[in-house]
């Protein structure tokens, strides 16, 4: 699985205004939304929120993979979105976090929403690939960024 296959390049924001947790997911939602990729905003929402009670999606280095299944939809969807001041976001080891790619998936999906997590977290191990995502200009450059990596891995 490509991470290009389930991020359109419209979900991509590439500076969060949002100071929190929360804001930074309503945001990532609202994208998905705005984009037609996603309709039921609240109860999206909402699964992130009780996923994060579980413990923290932020795994550190900057980066968080919020989560969740939902009804409804068809495949899984992913946004992104950057804070280049960071947002506390609980992360394991304490820090801010700036780069985050948010993932959903159909409730029946258990193999495909592990792989694109697992395939996301091996990407984001790169820490040039994600120094290129902080200093990126333009949600385009944040795409072909994605795309390049996501090719040659």
């Amino acid at each position: 699985m490509k991470i290009i296959d389930i991020l359109d390049k419209n979900c991509i924001i590439e500076e969060l205004a949002s100071q929190d947790k929360k804001g930074a997911l309503e945001e990532l939602v609202s994208v998905l939304v705005d984009n037609d990729r996603l309709k039921d905003k609240e109860k999206a929402l909402q699964v992130l929120l009780e996923r994060e009670k579980l413990g923290s999606t932020g795994i550190g280095d900057g980066i968080a993979i919020p989560h969740g299944k939902l009804k409804g939809i068809k495949g899984i969807i992913c946004s992104f979105g950057r804070s280049k001041n960071g947002i506390d976001f609980q992360s394991l080891d304490g820090k801010p976090t700036h780069l985050f790619f948010l993932l959903l998936a159909p409730e029946d999906s258990a193999g495909e929403h592990l792989k694109a997590l697992a395939r996301l977290s091996r990407l984001l191990k790169d820490t040039q690939f994600r120094e290129r995502l902080m200093e990126a200009k333009t949600k385009e450059e944040i795409y072909s960024i994605i795309a390049e990596e996501d090719e040659s891995y």
